[in-house]
């Protein structure tokens, strides 16, 4: 009888266990009804185009890389620009890999809480101001004022920032986040 008894036993643990199992297994299988993070991928820029207008005319800069992290260098263009003037400033950026090309700029617009130009100035180059904002009041970049010093040559480095940290002073190197895209432009004031 004891054998009998332990028989069942077992086979009622048996049991017990091989249900344990499938409910383990099956639950660990049932589809999730969460919706999946978004991943917001890097923006492939190759082309950065600088508008600048004043009373005196347009002038523009243009930074073109086809071929990306390729052998071949970016093919760099600058106007000159007028001494002593101020110049309304807006930046387009394309990614000329696709065909049509993508305009990059109206994601940075649209994602404007998570980017910010940074501009950088040496010589005859004299100031730029920002005349854009996010939602939230902080500066973007897309649309600035560039300011001229007397005649000579300078340099503006101009440099995407994606999720730096707003607000911020303008300082590219306590701003944080991961470059876009950086282009160095030399400039001819006359």
């Amino acid at each position: 009888m004891k054998t009998s008894t332990t028989m069942r036993r077992n086979k009622t643990l048996k049991t017990v266990l091989a249900l344990s199992l499938m409910a383990t297994v099956l639950t660990s299988c049932s589809s999730d009804d969460d919706t999946p993070e978004i991943v917001n991928e890097e923006e492939i820029i190759t082309t950065m185009t600088v508008t600048l207008t004043s009373a005196d005319g347009t002038a523009t800069f243009q930074s073109q890389d086809l071929d990306g992290d390729g052998p071949n260098a970016p093919i760099i263009t600058a106007d000159n620009l007028t001494a002593n003037t101020t110049y309304v400033g807006s930046i387009e950026l394309l990614n000329e890999t696709e065909t049509p090309a993508e305009d990059i700029t109206e994601e940075v617009a649209e994602e404007s809480n998570e980017h910010q130009f940074f501009f950088s100035l040496t010589g005859s180059l004299a100031e730029v101001a920002y005349t854009d904002e996010d939602a939230d009041g902080n500066p973007i970049g897309l649309e600035f004022e560039l300011t001229t010093g007397d005649a000579g040559s300078g340099t503006i480095t101009i440099t995407l920032r994606h999720e730096p940290t707003k607000p911020n002073d303008g300082n590219l190197t306590e701003a944080g986040g991961e470059t876009d895209i950086a282009q160095t432009f030399t400039v001819v004031v006359e």
